[in-house]
């Protein structure tokens, strides 16, 4: 019996302060790949299912498989990567659109739109159309939130750091790089990086699945620390120190800010700094022990307040969030009576069985 392989969860866009932000150039190397299939086509057409299909049926094969979810809702696909056999199917479409950098040699697109009947969906055309706009105003309002819980952030931010020894914590860096990065050799390459969200705002509220990707590291170490505190300028040093050296790798973002550094993996190294708090077991480095206090109490009732309002205007980001998945809906209501899925259906088996010929061929 066939040993199945694993599943690797990760996020490649997410809901951020300045929008939709997308690092799905990174899904998969474009030069690297030998194939990578753009799915193109409208809401409800069944991307996200055709690759969840695909996507279990190569895992009950044995080979591992990444699952990239989708910002908007996490149930949903929006890419699979075999890493093994360097093969990839993305949702090439709004918001993240992407197309082949090489047409023909690594990339090709899958026109599923081939599948719809255009004929049924001009009858409800203007349905479709004021759903669909329905939900693009949401997302408007979604990241005005989300904008004005970054200001807050900011105040958080500006007050643990002033409050901050950041002497202490550049101590607390340099025993990292020395117990972790001088102690191993260099390599003669340039270290490559993959940057990923690793967690993201959805309708579901703030999720990741570390688990798949820090989890399954021999050694964790867990940063500590309240927002403002330096924990994306140690991972950034780490990472950097690591690049160097030769050594690929995995660069993990915030939601809110999408240029901080919320985890860093080194696969060849078998390691992983985070500050997800679902490690927190782990041996940890807790950069809260260096705020000074007497410095803090001076602004202790205006820290609380600033946490509050922050809370409060995330929690309405996820309200507004939750409301996307009705409007989705319904959009895919209009769209699922028309779609051919026989032709679907025959699509992918035929990607299916290339990718299989591709595996042969290995």
């Amino acid at each position: 019996m066939t040993k199945k392989g694993c599943i690797k969860r990760l996020l490649p866009g997410s809901n951020t302060s300045i929008g939709f932000y997308s690092y799905f150039e990174y899904v998969i190397d474009q030069k690297e790949a030998r194939k990578i299939y753009y799915f193109k086509g409208g809401p409800g057409v069944g991307k996200s299912y055709m690759m969840k299909k695909i996507g279990y049926e190569i895992i009950d094969k044995g080979m591992d498989v990444e699952f990239h979810h989708c910002a908007a809702d996490p149930e949903s696909i929006d890419a699979i990567v075999i890493p093994s056999i360097k093969i990839g199917i993305i949702d090439g479409t709004t918001p993240h659109a992407i197309d082949p950098r090489y047409p023909g040699v690594t990339g090709t697109i899958v026109n599923l739109d081939e599948f719809l009947n255009e004929e049924g969906l001009k009858k409800v055309k203007n349905s479709i159309i004021e759903s669909t706009e329905d939900n693009k105003n949401i997302y408007i309002r979604i990241y005005k939130y989300l904008a004005a819980a970054k200001l807050i952030h900011d105040d958080i931010e500006w007050i643990n750091s002033y409050s901050m020894n950041f002497n202490k914590v550049n101590e607390e860096t340099d025993k990292l790089i020395n117990g972790y990065l001088n102690i191993i050799g260099e390599r003669n390459k340039l270290g490559r990086e993959r940057h990923l969200f690793g967690s993201s705002y959805t309708l579901k509220g703030r999720i990741d699945h570390a688990e798949t990707f820090i989890g399954i590291m021999g050694e964790i170490i867990h940063i500590k620390g309240d927002d403002g505190t330096g924990k994306s300028e140690l991972l950034k040093k780490l990472s950097s120190i690591a690049l160097n050296k030769g050594y690929d790798v995995e660069i993990y973002h915030e939601p809110l800010v999408p240029k901080k550094i919320e985890s860093i993996v080194i696969p060849e190294l078998d390691l992983a700094f985070t500050t997800n708090n679902k490690f927190f077991n782990k041996k940890t480095v807790d950069l809260d022990m260096h705020i000074d206090d007497m410095r803090i109490k001076k602004y202790k009732e205006e820290l609380k307040h600033s946490k509050k309002i922050f809370n409060r205007l995330l929690n309405d980001a996820f309200v507004y969030l939750g409301k996307t998945n009705a409007a989705h809906n319904k959009i895919e209501e209009y769209y699922a009576p028309n779609i051919f899925y026989e032709g679907l259906n025959r699509a992918r088996q035929n990607i299916l069985e290339e990718i299989i010929e591709i595996k042969k061929q290995k």
